[in-house]
This record gives C-alpha cells, structure tokens and sequence, in this order.
C-alpha cells in the first residue's frame, strides 16, 4: 500500500516530482520548508521541517523535493538527517523513463522523464537521474549524485558519491568520476576525474576544485 508523502522543499525540483507524483494518483500531505517567506507561497505548505516529526515513521514517507544545483550540500543533510530519525524516503520514477529489469535503485532515487538506464546499473541512495538522461550497461552512480538533463553515460562508467555531472555531458565508456567531481556542462570526459575537481569542456579538462568538495572539506 502507497503511504502519504510529505515533499522536502518547494521549488522547481519539487514542482517536477509533484508533477509525477500526480501522474501515479499519489497523496500528497503537503510540502514543508524552513523558509518562512517561501511558506506564504500559495502551495499547500504545512510547515517548516519539525513538522515532520508530528507524523510516526510509519505513517508517511518523504520526498527529496531539494533541487541540486552547484552543491548537493542541503539535499545530502536532509536526506539523512531523516533518515536517522528512521523515516522513509520515496522512491520517485516518471512513467515514461526506461529502466532495465536488473538495475538496483537505492532508497530515495529520482527518476524523471524519459530516462533509460540499462542492464547492470546500480544507482546509490539520494541520487537524481533528471529529464532524458541515458545510462548505459553496468554503470556504478555514488549517493547524492546529480546526473543533470541529457547526460549520457557509455558503459562501465563509474560517478562516485556527491558528484554533479552537468547538462548535456558526455562520459565515455570505463571512465571513473572521482567523489564529489563536477563535470560542467556539455563537457566530453575521455579520462579519469581525480576526487574533487572540475572539469570543463570538449575534451574535458581540468579548471579548478568542484565547490561541492571545498565545502565537504571544512565541515
């Protein structure tokens, strides 16, 4: 039996799940954020994050409705933050996308529009595959990645946890993204990302440390 939910965040990326979510006949409680100028919002907001914890662990799960756009930072501390209250968090995939019958999706995978991933993918916790993104056969994504619109990975790609990999990015068959890597847009990768880099451009090359890295470094 489908449970309730209760969508993190109200934003466009929320938008876009609510959208799936309504396309599946999902009951949705309501949204909760913590900012107080964004609860006056016309939505159906019912509170700031404490007001989760008024429902039993039981009675609901959540959705990740935090979008990931130059650091995954907040969504990765939402996710677990109720996760070690013991809440559940929804798995959310678009009617439309593809999906082979032997992938593995972990707790809390987003799955939007027109996705197709192959046989032999294994997508870790937290993580979004946006709109028309390709993954192909045996593809290994990290927790709290972000494979952007349009991305196309080729086989045995590896993308380790907390990476960004942007709009219309190309990743060759066999390479690894290194944790917490960010691939700009409409970047070709043809090699390895070292741990914590960014890269940029057509091939892709090395520009800088991702802030997704410099942040995780000094928490």
């Amino acid at each position: 039996m489908n449970k309730p939910l209760i969508i993190i965040g109200c934003g466009g990326h929320a938008s876009v799940l609510t959208d799936i979510l309504k396309l599946q006949n999902r009951s949705i409680l309501g949204y909760i954020d913590d900012n107080p100028l964004v609860r006056s919002s016309p939505r159906h907001i019912i509170g700031d994050n404490q007001k989760i914890l008024e429902y039993h662990q039981d009675e609901i799960h959540l959705v990740n409705g935090i979008g990931s756009v130059g650091s995954t930072k907040k969504r990765e501390y939402m996710f677990r933050k109720f996760k070690k209250l013991g809440y559940t968090f929804e798995n959310i995939i678009h009617p439309s996308a593809i999906i082979a019958t032997n992938v593995v999706l972990e707790e809390g995978v987003q799955i939007m529009a027109g996705v197709v991933i192959q046989p032999g993918v294994v997508i870790g916790a937290n993580s979004i595959v946006n709109t028309k993104a390709s993954v192909d056969h045996d593809c290994i994504i990290g927790e709290h990645v972000h494979l952007a619109p349009g991305v196309t990975l080729s086989g045995n790609v590896h993308v380790e946890k907390r990476c960004h990999v942007g709009t219309g990015a190309t990743v060759i068959q066999g390479i690894h993204i290194g944790e917490a890597a960010l691939v700009g847009a409409g970047a070709l990768v043809n090699k390895d990302v070292k741990k914590g880099v960014k890269v940029l451009g057509v091939p892709a090359r090395e520009v800088g440390t991702a802030i997704r890295y410099q942040e995780e470094s000094h928490d």
